[in-house]
């Protein structure tokens, strides 16, 4: 007698994804709300099996609504949603105790090997620790945001080396700063971040919707940056979680990710769902490419305007007329994809002729974190080199430690050529940064 099985057949044709998965790197953000107790149980056994099933995963998980009712607990203001908030000293104490206690949570699941569990013989070791480095938000229209913060950069050699040695590894929405700070910042940034440095090979991002419906086609199983671009537009009733988690998918996908994968947490089945059947459960967003770097050219006006405008409307940069680009435009190199300009980079000689100020560093929001910043500083260098220069410098306002971390030095303005000291303006009164050659 034939007994049929109707797991047997999805076990079957799941085999090919099985092996082009294994070996691969994986980062999965998961919202705290999929994390309260009870709903995490069938998600970590599913990371469990991926683990099992040769991937590298890096979990980042959320606290939002953790944090949200510790605050409410403590009689301490609540700020709902996503955007930027100030966190006092009280604040942090609480969004660490939240981050350490799911982060525990997490691990003690993970160590789970009891009989008769999914868990059981799986032995896996989860890590954690200071990978993510950040920098405090700052002070902004005013506003002292304190312990928020923005990440700078994520320790990509040590989660490799974590990851080659079998580790699961686990980041919390924390990030520790050079001056051993610690900063509150943003799940969906830390997911962002890590895959890009990573280069994973897949984002999956675990919220309450199911990727992305068009009201008219449905859901949307897969997209370009260029189609999620243009429904991020059109569609204003998006939530505010959906619409974030499209954006970080489009930043993603023109950073190198090849994939990212917009889930449900909903629904207990998605993740094998997406990534282990033909036609998936959610919406993945591709990449796409076609860049390059090159001298600017006057037909460029148009999009170094678009690019700078947003900067100089915020006082980050100092206006430009479309006269004065005209006039300096072959100082300076662009970046182009696809016929937009997305970063550019000038370098202004001195009448003083071994001195020439590296100015106007700049990268679309859009495809910040995939090294871009490094190309053109790199670029720029070699111009000077090649044009006897053998002191390099720049002013700003809002950037220093990325100078900084590129070998500047701070200087005096006495330093400066005293061409361009007559230039200074002390109204903006911006940090001298010098580089010899």
């Amino acid at each position: 007698m034939n007994t049929s099985f109707p797991f047997a057949d999805w076990f079957r044709s799941s085999s090919p994804y099985i092996n082009a998965h294994r070996g691969r790197t994986f980062v999965l953000l998961i919202e705290g709300e999929a994390l309260q107790e009870g709903r995490r149980d069938s998600l970590v056994h599913d990371i469990a099996l991926l683990h099992i099933l040769g991937v590298r995963v890096v979990l980042v998980f959320g606290i939002r609504p953790q944090v949200e009712a510790a605050l409410t607990d403590a009689g301490l203001p609540v700020k709902r949603g996503r955007t930027p908030r100030v966190v006092d000293s009280a604040a942090m104490a609480l969004i660490e105790h939240e981050a350490m206690r799911l982060r525990l949570a997490l691990e003690a699941q993970f160590s789970l090997g009891l009989p008769n569990t999914p868990m059981y013989g799986a032995d896996i070791t989860a890590v954690s620790g200071n990978l993510v480095m950040a920098k405090p938000f700052g002070i902004r229209g005013g506003v002292d945001y304190m312990h928020e913060g923005e990440v700078r950069r994520v320790r990509s050699e040590a989660i490799d080396s974590m990851l080659d040695q079998r580790h699961l590894v686990i980041l919390p929405p924390i990030g520790y700063s050079s001056t051993g700070e610690v900063f509150d910042i943003s799940a969906v940034d830390v997911a962002l971040h890590t895959a890009t440095a990573l280069k994973a090979d897949k984002l999956i991002l675990m919220g309450e919707q199911a990727g992305f419906s068009d009201p008219r086609l449905g859901l949307q199983r897969q997209l370009s940056p260029a189609d999620a671009g243009r429904f991020l537009g059109e569609s204003a009733s998006l939530g505010e979680e959906l619409r974030r988690h499209m954006e970080v998918a489009c930043h993603a996908a023109r950073q190198g990710v090849s994939r990212t994968h917009l889930l449900s947490w909903r629904d207990r089945d998605a993740l094998l769902g997406e990534l282990f059947t033909r036609d998936g459960v959610g919406t993945m967003i591709t990449r796409d490419r076609y860049e390059q770097l090159r001298d600017a050219e006057l037909h460029d006006i148009g999009g170094l305007l678009a690019l700078l405008q947003p900067l100089e409307e915020k006082g980050i940069l100092v206006a430009r007329s479309r006269e004065r680009l005209e006039h300096d435009i072959h100082d300076y190199l662009v970046i182009e994809r696809d016929g937009m300009i997305i970063g550019c980079a000038a370098l202004h000689l001195m009448p003083e002729r071994t001195f020439a100020e590296l100015a106007c560093v700049v990268v679309h929001d859009s495809y910040r974190g995939g090294e871009r910043g490094d190309v053109l500083l790199g670029a720029i260098e070699r111009r000077a080199q090649e044009r006897g220069v053998t002191t390099l410098f720049a002013l700003t306002t809002h950037t220093a430690h990325w100078f900084f971390e590129h070998g500047f030095e701070t200087g005096s303005l006495e330093r400066l050529p005293p061409s361009r000291q007559q230039n200074y303006s002390p109204t903006r009164n911006s940090k001298v940064l010098i580089k010899t050659l």
